[in-house]
């Protein structure tokens, strides 16, 4: 989730786009802010092609959300975590909270978690310790690790050699450039792409994802955020996501399907077969 990220837009919502060739998913969003009801969501990201989602918790009641959904829903997954910037004076009991959720079946990623120097909102050394002790929760129950990474690359990769990796590692809204990707790339984690690499100002996220391989590449809407030109300021939803994967797949110079198909793969490869 990108906090405290765009101001007031329309609410009227974008039309429906053509369908994809082959069905993706939207590897993050966050179901609990949709204006919609969950049904509708769903519903709509399926006549797009989107035939399943993973909703990401930003803290307990946003996880707890998240975990009910996916219980309730066969084709949602849930992330649950503290986000970055909700980390002021973390407490064990609150990541003990964290990891007893995480012990849902439906529950396939421990994110979003991170580092976030772009707000104020949370003291380093506390976003560090809450870091830290996500991965360990990662790896400790097998899940994949979702990284919210804003403007602070260097930190977030120390990290991640200090602590040692969990086997699957997502950086969610890719924000590195090229030099980020191949390490990336290097490190085997998968980087996924929202709507803002769509964005005029955004040549440094596309050379991320023209080096980015293929086999290591996710798309997402961080709904209700991000939403991909040519509906930028209107509310975000999965349904929106073949804006942004018809993009990419210019910007890599693949074909549609195969980008798709690659998507999918590299998600259940990610967060498991659904």
């Amino acid at each position: 989730m990108n906090k405290g990220a765009g101001g007031e837009a329309s609410r009227s919502f974008p039309p429906l786009p053509e369908r994809l060739p082959v069905d993706v998913f939207d590897s993050h969003c966050h179901l609990d802010m949709a204006e919609t009801p969950v049904t509708e969501a769903l519903a709509s990201a399926r006549a797009a092609g989107i035939a399943r989602i993973v909703t990401i918790g930003c803290d307990l009641p946003s996880s707890r959300f998240a975990v009910e959904t996916a219980d309730e829903f066969e084709n949602v997954y849930a992330g649950v975590a503290m986000h970055p910037n909700d980390t002021t004076g973390i407490t064990d009991a609150v990541l003990h909270d964290i990891e007893a959720l995480a012990a849902h079946p439906k529950v396939r990623a421990i994110g979003e978690t991170g580092l976030d120097y772009y707000r104020d909102w949370a003291p380093k050394d506390d976003q560090h310790r809450s870091f830290r002790a996500h991965i360990a929760i990662a790896k400790r129950t097998g899940k994949a690790l979702v990284i919210h990474d804003r403007e602070a690359h260097d930190d977030v990769l120390r990290i991640l050699r200090e602590e040692g990796a969990p086997e699957r590692v997502v950086f969610h809204c890719f924000s590195g450039d090229a030099a980020m990707a191949k390490v990336c790339a290097e490190r085997g984690y998968l980087m996924s792409f929202a709507g803002n690499v769509t964005f005029k100002n955004a040549e440094p996220l596309r050379e991320a994802l023209r080096a980015a391989p293929l086999d290591l590449l996710l798309v997402e809407t961080d709904a209700p955020f991000l939403t991909p030109l040519p509906h930028r300021g209107k509310p975000n939803a999965s349904y929106l996501i073949p804006h942004t994967v018809r993009f990419m797949a210019e910007v890599k110079g693949v074909d549609l399907a195969e980008l798709c198909t690659a998507i999918s793969a590299n998600g259940e490869r990610a967060f498991g077969a659904w």
